[in-house]
């Protein structure tokens, strides 16, 4: 099963309502600090509604800690980007990769793109908007990486 993980993100909401697609998805959630707020923020709570029993939410204090974890589990590092090398409908996902996506002001930085197996991004018409919200690049992604391996049935 795909997971997503978010690099260093900055805005409650956003993460919540990750976090909620998550939930409905049954898809791990890893939080990679440091983070833009606490865990207990009440706008994430908010953005999350009732559905945090629901998340398999794993938080990792540094990125050297999540790379700990990758490597037990393996998969393949997928970062989004603007700057992407596929566009993320023409790329073929596997069932153990790893959604990345970075911050909503930085995105990713260049260290992880890097490290990452592929870099994907997400087309728009428009040349003066620099990006999506950061929430829906994840549901935009995740859903296209579920509907490829099946899930969506």
């Amino acid at each position: 099963m795909p997971q997503v993980v978010l690099v260093n993100p900055q805005i409650p909401p956003n993460t919540g309502n990750i976090a909620r697609t998550c939930a409905a998805t049954g898809t791990e959630l890893h939080l990679v600090g440091p983070l833009g707020f606490e865990i207990s923020d009440r706008y994430l709570k908010r953005a999350g509604l009732d559905y945090w029993p629901y998340v398999k939410l794993h938080y990792h204090e540094s990125l050297e800690a999540f790379k700990t974890v990758h490597q037990e589990r393996g998969g393949r590092w997928l970062g989004y980007t603007v700057g992407g090398n596929f566009s993320y409908v023409s790329f073929r996902y596997q069932a153990d990769d790893w959604l990345l996506f970075g911050s909503e002001t930085t995105g990713l930085p260049p260290t992880i793109l890097s490290d990452c197996d592929a870099t994907l991004y997400i087309p728009m018409s428009q040349p003066g908007v620099r990006s999506l919200n950061l929430s829906v690049s994840v549901a935009i992604g995740l859903f296209e990486t579920r509907r490829q391996l099946g899930y969506l049935q």
